[in-house]
C-alpha cells in the first residue's frame, strides 16, 4: 500500500479523557510508523485533543483538524483529524486529569458507540480503541465492563473473544526443513474465559466454550499469517496439564476433547500443554496463536516480553478492532509521560488484519472464477 490514499482509514477513539489516551494520540501522531499503513482518524473531542497536542508538543505546523464525517479526514504528520461527537457526557473540559469522572466514562462510551456505528457502515475500516476506565463508565450508568462487551452488543454477537497479539519476529522452519521467518509472525493468545473472578473461570469452562475459542483463534490469525492455516497450542487449567487426573480433570474432560474436535474440523491445533514450557515454545515461534483458560494466564506472559508492544484485538465481530495493551494509568495521566508505542502497535496491526482479508477475498475471487 505505497499509495497513501489506498491505506486503510482507522478510527483512533480517544478514551477516557482523564486518562492517557489524548496524550498517546498526540504523541505518537508525529512517529512516522502510524501512517505507514494506514490512515488514522481521532474520534472523540476536538478540544481535549488540542491540549493534549499542546501538553506534548512536536512539530509547529501540527494541529488539530474539525471534521464532522470520515469523509473529511486528510491525516497527515502534521494535520490530526479529529471527528467531534456530540453525545450527552457534557462538558469535558472541567474534567480533571487521573480522576475517576462520569462524565469522561459516558464520554468513552460515545466515541466507542460512534467508531462501531462507522465501521459497521462501511465508512471507516477498523477500529483502534485508547483504554477507558471501567469504574468512570459504571459511574456513567453503562453496564457493560469494558470494550470488548460493548463490541459484541452494539455488534450483536455472542460467540466474541479477545486475543492478545505480539510481534516475534520469530522464525520457523519450513517444509524443507531450513529457517525462515513466516509472514507476519507473531503469537495470538485468545482467552476462552476473560473479565470474571477466577472462582468463576471452572463454572464457565466447557467443551463448547473451548472448542469456540478454537476456531476464532483460527480465524483470527488467518490474515496475520498470509492466509495459512495457524499453529494453535491449547493452554491447560491445572498444573502440569493435569498430571493425568492428579491435579484435576478439566484437561481430560474438558479441554482435551475440544482439541480434539477441533483437529476433526481441519484445525491445525494441539495440547493441552503445561503452561509453564508452552509460553516458552510458543514465544520462540512453535506456534502462532495459544488458547488461553483465563485472563492472566495469557496477559501474564506476553505482557512480561512485550509490554509496550503487545496490542488486544476483539474477533468474532464483523469489524476489526484492536486496542492499546495498557490502561488508563491515571497516576501519570497528563504529565507528559505517557508512551504511545502500544498505540502505533495497534494501528498497524489493524492495518496488516484489513489488509489481510482483503487479500484473502481476492484469492477466494479468483479461486472462484477458475
Amino acid at each position: 500500500m505505497t499509495d497513501p490514499a489506498q491505506r486503510p482509514l482507522i478510527g483512533l477513539t480517544m478514551g477516557d479523557v482523564a486518562g492517557i489516551g489524548p496524550e498517546v494520540i498526540a504523541r505518537g501522531w508525529a512517529d512516522p510508523r502510524l501512517h505507514a499503513l494506514a490512515r488514522p482518524l481521532v474520534i472523540g473531542d476536538p478540544g481535549v485533543l488540542e491540549r493534549a497536542l499542546a501538553l506534548v508538543g512536536g512539530p509547529a505546523r501540527m494541529r488539530v483538524q474539525f471534521v464532522q464525517t470520515p469523509e473529511e479526514a486528510d491525516p497527515s504528520a502534521v494535520l490530526i483529524p479529529c471527528l467531534n461527537v456530540q453525545g450527552n457526557h457534557g462538558d469535558l473540559s472541567a474534567v480533571a486529569p487521573g480522576i475517576v469522572d462520569p462524565r469522561a466514562g459516558r464520554a468513552a462510551f460515545d466515541f466507542l458507540a460512534m467508531a462501531i456505528d462507522l465501521a459497521l457502515d462501511g465508512r471507516i475500516d477498523a477500529i483502534t480503541t485508547l483504554p477507558l476506565n471501567k469504574q468512570a463508565l459504571h459511574q456513567s450508568g453503562v453496564s457493560h465492563p469494558g470494550h470488548t462487551e460493548i463490541l459484541a452488543e452494539r455488534c450483536g454477537v455472542v460467540d466474541h473473544a479477545m486475543m492478545l497479539y505480539l510481534e516475534t519476529n520469530a522464525s520457523v522452519g519450513s517444509e524443507s526443513g531450513t529457517r525462515e521467518k513466516r509472514r507476519g509472525s507473531g503469537l495470538g493468545v485468545v482467552h476462552v474465559t476473560l473479565h470474571v473472578a477466577l472462582r468463576q473461570v471452572f463454572a464457565l469452562l466447557n467443551r463448547d466454550s473451548v472448542l469456540s475459542k478454537i476456531r476464532l483463534a483460527d480465524q483470527a490469525m488467518r490474515p496475520l499469517t498470509g492466509g495459512l492455516p495457524p499453529r494453535i497450542a491449547v493452554a491447560s487449567l491445572n498444573p502440569h496439564a493435569g498430571e493425568d487426573g492428579l491435579f484435576g480433570d478439566e484437561e481430560q474432560e474438558i479441554i482435551g476433547p475440544a482439541v480434539f474436535n477441533g483437529r476433526r474440523e481441519g484445525i491445525d491445533v494441539s495440547g493441552p500443554f503445561p503452561n509453564d514450557t508452552l509460553f516458552q515454545q510458543a514465544l520462540a515461534g512453535g506456534y502462532d496463536a495459544v488458547v488461553a483458560m483465563y485472563h492472566d494466564q495469557g496477559h501474564i506472559a506476553l505482557k512480561t516480553v512485550g509490554f509496550e508492544r503487545a496490542v488486544n484485538v476483539t474477533l468474532g465481530l464483523p469489524i476489526v478492532r484492536t486496542s492499546v495493551a495498557h490502561g488508563t494509568a491515571f497516576d501519570i495521566a497528563w504529565k507528559g509521560l505517557a508512551d504511545p508505542s502500544s498505540l502505533i502497535e495497534a494501528v498497524r496491526v489493524a492495518a496488516r488484519i484489513v489488509a489481510g482479508k482483503e487479500s484473502m477475498e481476492r484469492t477466494r475471487h479468483a479461486h472462484a472464477a477458475h
